[in-house]
C-alpha cells in the first residue's frame, strides 16, 4: 500500500514537472521566434528600396519629377566649356524645372550638347546640338515638357536661367527641358518675365557668358565653333 502511494506521488511529481519544462520551452520558443522577427524587420527595413521612378514621359511628367525632386535635392551645377567653368544655382521653389535640371544633368544630357545660340547683348541658349546622341536622348523620353513655374521675385535679370520654349501652338507656355539660356544683358530682358520660367542663375563665370556670346557666329546665330558642355552635378 505504500509502495503504491509513493509510485502515485512519483508519478505526479514527474507530471508536474515534465508539463514545466514543456512550457519552459515553449516560452523560449516563442522568444527566439520573436528576436529572429526583429532581426528581420530591421533588415527590410534598412534595405528598403528607394520608390521606383517609372520612364519619363509627358503622362507622368509631374509625377515623376516631383519624386525625383525628394530624391536628388541638389542645387548647384557646374558647366565647363572651352571658355570657362560656369556654376549654376537652381531654385527650389521651381521644383519641376530644378528637378529636371538635375535629372538631365546626372544622365549625361548636356554633355551631348554645346551653346548653339549666341546673341550679343541679349542670349547665350544651349541644351542642342547636332550629335544624335542629343536626338537620341529626346526622343527617348518623348520630348517630355514642363508646366510654368512663374515667381514674382524670379526675373530675367543679368545672369538668370530659364527655360527655352516654343511660342506657337503653346498657350499654356509649357517649357522645353532640354533647351535653357542665360541672359546677358547687364539691363535684363524683363519683357520675357512670365513668358518662361526662370528656375537659376549664374553665382560664378558671368565673364565666361560674356566670352560665349561674343563668339564669332552664322546667320543662324550658332558659333563657328562649337562651345561644347561638359556639366556636373556639385550639391
Amino acid at each position: 500500500m505504500k509502495l503504491k502511494k509513493l509510485t502515485s506521488l512519483l508519478f505526479c511529481i514527474s507530471l508536474i514537472f515534465y508539463s514545466c519544462t514543456q512550457k519552459k520551452v515553449k516560452r523560449s520558443t516563442k522568444s527566439k521566434n520573436q528576436v529572429k522577427k526583429s532581426i528581420i524587420s530591421k533588415k527590410n527595413k534598412k534595405n528598403i528600396p528607394k520608390k521606383r521612378l517609372d520612364t519619363l514621359n509627358n503622362k507622368n511628367v509631374v509625377a515623376f519629377l516631383t519624386e525625383y525632386g525628394k530624391q536628388n535635392p541638389e542645387t548647384k551645377v557646374l558647366f565647363k566649356t572651352r571658355l570657362g567653368d560656369i556654376t549654376i544655382k537652381l531654385y527650389k521653389d521651381t521644383p519641376l524645372h530644378r528637378a529636371s535640371f538635375i535629372f538631365l544633368t546626372k544622365i549625361g544630357y548636356f554633355n551631348t550638347t554645346c551653346f548653339h545660340r549666341v546673341v550679343p547683348n541679349f542670349i547665350a541658349q544651349g541644351g542642342n546640338s547636332e550629335n544624335k546622341k542629343t536626338a537620341d536622348i529626346r526622343n527617348r523620353y518623348k520630348h517630355y515638357l514642363i508646366p510654368p513655374e512663374f515667381k514674382r521675385h524670379h526675373k530675367h535679370k543679368r545672369g538668370a536661367l530659364a527655360a527655352a520654349r516654343e511660342w506657337e501652338n503653346n498657350p499654356k507656355k509649357l517649357s522645353t527641358p532640354f533647351e535653357f539660356y542665360f541672359i546677358q544683358k547687364r539691363k535684363g530682358e524683363h519683357h520675357l518675365d512670365f513668358e518662361h520660367t526662370v528656375f537659376g542663375e549664374v553665382i560664378k563665370g558671368m565673364p565666361v557668358i560674356d566670352k560665349i556670346i561674343a563668339e564669332k557666329a552664322d546667320t543662324d546665330e550658332w558659333p563657328f565653333v562649337d562651345i561644347n558642355i561638359t556639366a556636373k552635378v556639385l550639391e
